[in-house]
């Protein structure tokens, strides 16, 4: 083919191209075009070319997990303080063991800061088990009572109730007895007038000289 020859059919393609553009008609799009294709029913859709793919997308539902609180869940049953201490009651004997170990380590140690360590170590355990059996002998005394209250019910006669200050003189009665019993009243009462004392000089008016 000749270099005018050739000329001439690029005019001919470029003349048949505007009169298609002039017209409105449009070019078939290739098949590799489609927006979506499915393989089968199962099978992967296929994304545009023409619109950019999010960064993150969801390509498998995943169902979105739920937290729950076991404390205020319905599902995890009544809280019962008898029960948990009876249920974990093992725990106590995990302590008493920690508890032994440590203050064997304690006699065995030499360092003075690891000694300091060991030692608060040593006080906040002794503070938990004392408040764990102050626990415990308060659920006591409730119980103690609701059994009375049980009792006069089954009886006919009318429950009574204790008022707080009530239970509070009782703890006090309690305290006391315990503290008498161990020895340990004296030193007791003696830090107790010390605190009333330093409570009442703060109470007193400054006198300015």
């Amino acid at each position: 083919m000749s270099f005018e020859e050739r000329l001439q059919v690029q005019s001919d393609m470029k003349t048949r191209a505007c009169k298609q553009m002039t017209s409105g008609k449009k070019t078939a799009k290739p098949a590799t075009a489609m927006v979506k294709q499915k393989k089968g029913k199962k099978g992967p859709l296929e994304m545009s070319a023409k619109r950019p793919v999010p960064f993150l997308r969801q390509v498998v539902s995943v169902t979105k997990k739920v937290h729950r609180d076991p404390r205020f869940d319905d599902l995890s049953g009544q809280y019962k303080p008898e029960i948990f201490m009876k249920t974990y009651s093992f725990l106590d004997t995990i302590k008493k063991q920690e508890k032994e170990m440590v203050q064997k380590q304690l006699k065995k140690c030499r360092n003075v800061e690891q000694k300091e360590k060991l030692q608060q170590l040593l006080n906040r355990m002794t503070q938990q088990e004392q408040a764990q059996k102050k626990q415990q002998k308060l659920r006591e005394r409730e119980l103690s009572l609701k059994r009375q209250q049980r009792e006069l019910a089954k009886q006919g006669k009318k429950p009574f109730f204790l008022k707080r200050s009530e239970k509070r003189k009782l703890e006090l009665a309690e305290k006391y007895t315990e503290l008498k019993r161990s020895g340990k009243l004296e030193s007791f009462l003696m830090k107790k007038r010390k605190r009333n004392a330093i409570k009442d000089k703060r109470r007193l008016p400054s006198q300015n000289l």
